[in-house]
């Protein structure tokens, strides 16, 4: 039951913190206008909420915009008071998630793959005969 409460309020802190990236609620000119909250993790007592950011600008400096949000958390986890209605608000630790980097290699590695045709190949295939 504990997880899916944790699962929940994680879910509200993404929409709250997507929300602010998204309308321009954090001012701070070193945070990209191509950041997303990709994943959010909140401790199961409830006082700690890691959320990864990935940014899709490649000319942006994605280390300075997970810092910037660190700096801002203050003013971040303030927001999450506001809008989720919880006994104690979890402080926000945000990291630099690069699954879509890593994903995106991957990606260009099997594209290099070259996938044989079969007519490559010349395999018979014996039939057995029925005796």
């Amino acid at each position: 039951m504990g997880s899916t409460r944790n699962r929940r309020i994680s879910e509200e802190i993404r929409k709250v913190v997507s929300d602010l990236l998204i309308r321009g609620g954090l001012k701070d000119p070193r945070i990209s206008r191509f950041a997303s909250v990709t994943d959010v993790k909140t401790t199961k007592d409830l006082r700690f909420t890691y959320i990864y950011i990935s940014v899709y600008d490649p000319n942006a400096n994605r280390a300075e915009t997970v810092e910037a949000l660190n700096r801002a958390k203050g003013f971040i986890r303030n927001e999450i008071g506001k809008n989720i209605d919880l006994r104690y608000t979890p402080e926000p630790i945000f990291k630099e998630d690069d699954s879509v980097e890593n994903a995106m290699h991957i990606q260009k590695i099997l594209n290099e793959v070259k996938v044989p045709d079969e007519d490559e190949y010349d395999i018979e295939l014996e039939e057995e005969d029925e005796e």
